[in-house]
């Protein structure tokens, strides 16, 4: 017994040890011989001080960004969250191109994908290397052009069902405020209702589910969803709690905290109702080919599963079951938040700017069709669209709603491998003897993240314009010849990302967004409540300034117009 225990504390002396001089190492050697001190970088004033909380606040970040632009270059050194953490910051169109061209050098951290896939399982948003591709080439026809027409008319059915609701809020409210009565219409929080029609939307368009959001909050696999996407990522606090849990997952299981109950409780609903779902589809599919026709199912579970048994797609290139349950929780997510996200931004700016609310709402009522919009049939539906997707303000708008407040602040990407970065304009590198040389590329070490600052690609006045930080939505009718140079899936902006992991259905999100403008601005307007900010919690949230333990919050003035006018 006491040589045990002399092996045990002789083993725990060694692990000490190791412990140390690990420590020692990444506190005192690896700075001195990481690649990326040799960049230059804002300083750190504290032993355990860091600049994430600089350039991941949205209040600060576009001055901050700027100011390194303007001090360092446009490839800075900053500090991550530990001493020994250097990480890349780069606003350098060149340089970004070149890592979210490398997706199999440049990946999200195992932090970042483990904290993902806990909630919505590894789909596309958390999946990477060969997993990632084989799920986006079955992905990619269910968001073909022409799948993406056909969901045209669900869009369409849920912004007229919210605007109804709207409607009907307004003519039963009671006991109005004096500035309600002032208006003529009702305080509501935009964001709240909007985020209920868009989890509407992907629902149907999803998987032909219809959570019935607008109507009521009751549906078991909405409760689901909803209370795992606000409890374990909107509330999320970032204590230290939670980032131990997040590098050492095993903490969760032994002693579980709230975030990982509520995620627990909800799989448990996803797993069985949805995973029901699934089943059942493929059902109807296979019946469908026993009969010698084709499903007909237009939603993206439908088309997904018809992908993955076409004849041309090889059998070690198909996916799960499980893969396509996740691929739909990412759907859900990404395309009911970001969305409902832009929708709410574009509804506040026009609330700021009713001048161009005014000049949006003439432009889309030139295009109201003879009938009114309830009496319109699919095929109505999808022409009227066919207009909306055209018309040039309201194009303009939208683009610079996705340019000035991107649903994705900021980014991150870890190198896989020892790499080069080229660079637009010579970054200055300090040896350890203080001598600089200049050089148009640099040594990416493997291990190291880069931050990859959405925000900032957008905002970036040398390349915008000195009214880059502005809303004005006429600047994309003649834009400075330096912002063809930026890297971008959409119009030259990052808010869909670039290269092979840009956002599947920037598609699908365009026409939801068109079509709600379309149909809420052409029967209600907008005003300017309660002072709002932005917050980066998972993606940019508005919140009542003073009031963010409140939660996400865009109360705006929602006033009636003249329904004859509208058509």
């Amino acid at each position: 017994m006491h040589s045990l225990i002399l092996l045990l504390l002789s083993f725990l002396a060694a692990v000490t040890s190791a412990a140390c001089l690990y420590l020692f190492y990444l506190l005192f050697v690896w700075p001195r011989r990481n690649p990326l001190s040799r960049l230059p970088g804002p300083p750190v004033r504290r032993f355990l001080g860091n600049h994430l909380g600089a350039v991941l606040d949205p209040s600060r970040s576009p001055r901050v960004h700027e100011k390194f632009v303007k001090d360092y270059g446009r490839n800075v050194r900053i500090r991550g969250p530990f001493p020994w953490e250097e990480r890349l910051f780069t606003l350098d169109p060149v340089s970004l191109a070149h890592i979210l061209k490398h997706s199999t050098i440049y990946e999200k951290p195992w932090q970042s994908r483990a904290l993902i896939s806990s909630m919505i399982g590894v789909g596309m948003l958390a999946a990477e290397g060969q997993t990632h591709k084989r799920q986006r080439r079955v992905a990619t026809p269910a968001f073909s052009i022409q799948n993406m027409r056909a969901l045209v008319p669900v869009t369409f059915q849920k912004g007229m069902e919210l605007k109804n609701r709207w409607l009907a809020l307004i003519s039963e409210a009671k006991d109005l405020s004096k500035d309600e009565k002032t208006y003529g219409g009702l305080k509501l929080d935009v964001c709240h209702w909007v985020s209920r029609a868009t989890f509407d939307v992907i629902g149907l368009a999803g998987f032909g589910y219809e959570f019935n959001a607008i109507h009521n909050q009751s549906n078991e696999l909405f409760m689901a969803y909803k209370e795992m996407f606000e409890t374990a990522i909107s509330q999320h606090k970032g204590s230290l709690w939670d980032l131990l849990a997040l590098y050492y997952p095993i903490i969760d299981k032994i002693w579980p905290g709230e975030r990982y109950r509520v995620v627990k409780k909800s799989h448990e609903v996803i797993n069985r109702v949805a995973g029901r779902l699934i089943q059942e589809k493929k059902h109807k599919i296979e019946e469908a080919e026993k009969a010698g026709s084709v499903y007909g199912g237009k939603d993206l579970l439908s088309a997904l599963l018809k992908s993955n048994i076409a004849v041309d797609l090889p059998p070690d290139q198909r996916i799960s079951d499980e893969d396509i349950l996740h691929n739909i929780n990412t759907f859900l997510f990404a395309g009911s938040d970001t969305s409902s996200l832009t929708v709410t931004w574009l509804l506040y700016l026009l609330a700021r700017y009713p001048e161009v609310q005014d000049r949006l709402r003439t432009e889309l009522l030139s295009i109201a069709p003879a009938t009114s919009l309830e009496s319109l049939t699919q095929d109505e539906i999808a022409s009227l669209y066919g207009v909306i997707a055209e018309l040039p303000f309201l194009e303009n708008v939208v683009k610079e709603t996705l340019r000035l407040i991107p649903p994705v602040h900021s980014s991150i990407r870890v190198a896989l491998q020892d790499d080069v970065i080229p660079t637009s304009t010579p970054v200055e590198l300090r040896s350890s003897g203080g001598k600089v040389e200049k050089v148009d590329r640099f040594l990416m070490p493997k291990g190291s993240c880069v931050h990859v600052p959405i925000e900032a690609f957008n905002l970036d006045r040398e390349v915008w314009g000195p009214d880059g930080w502005a809303f004005n939505p006429d600047r994309w009718d003649n834009l400075p010849e330096a912002v063809k140079a930026q890297p971008g899936l959409y119009n030259n902006i990052l808010t869909f990302s670039a290269g092979p992991r840009s956002c599947i259905g920037v598609k699908f999100s365009i026409i939801e967004i068109k079509m709600f403008a379309y149909i809420l601005l052409t029967h209600l307007k907008f005003a300017e409540a309660d002072p709002v900010g932005k917050a980066n919690v998972v993606l940019t949230r508005p919140y009542v300034m003073d009031k963010h333990r409140e939660g996400s919050q865009c109360p705006l003035f929602v006033i009636p117009i003249d329904q004859k006018a509208s058509g």
